[in-house]
């Protein structure tokens, strides 16, 4: 189960950096926003169910609790998004006020990136099989004390 969290872990990166890539685009687009705007919003729900998807699964696997609040903070973080978006909106696009609102939201973008990225790294240390140091000192303890004593 910790191979199917890193694994989610790993489609919310990708998610998250094809949403930056969609906004590129739309924001370079000769299209109306509304039209061109339409993948970016859809990934949006993507990228909020993901981390949500993932924080029921990191704690019905008993992931630690740091590992379990960072995926819900990006379903949050997610959420704030949306709510940049309103207030850019309400404050009016063309305006300073809303541009600056606006900007925000390629900030938060960051933030979430950054946030999936100690995820993903967490989550790949946490699926790797345990290496025993103690035994594998005793093996190679053992396998040296025959070529001491024959000295």
């Amino acid at each position: 189960m910790r191979k199917a969290f890193a694994g989610l872990a790993t489609l919310l990166m990708l998610a998250v950096v094809v949403q930056f890539y969609f906004a590129a685009s739309g924001a370079f687009s000769t299209a109306p926003n509304d039209e061109s705007f339409r993948p970016h919003r859809a990934l949006g729900y993507l990228i909020f169910l993901l981390p949500v998807l993932m924080t029921v699964v990191a704690a019905l696997t008993r992931m630690p609790g740091r590992l379990i609040g960072m995926s819900g903070l990006v379903a949050g973080l997610t959420i704030v998004q949306v709510v940049i978006a309103v207030l850019a909106k309400a404050f009016g696009d063309g305006t300073t006020a809303g541009q600056l609102v606006f900007g925000l939201h390629a900030v938060n973008g960051l933030a979430i990136m950054a946030v999936v990225g100690r995820i993903v790294r967490q989550a790949r240390e946490l699926s790797r099989p345990a290496v025993s140091t103690g035994d594998t000192a005793e093996a190679s303890g053992s396998a040296a004390r025959p070529a001491q004593a024959a000295s």
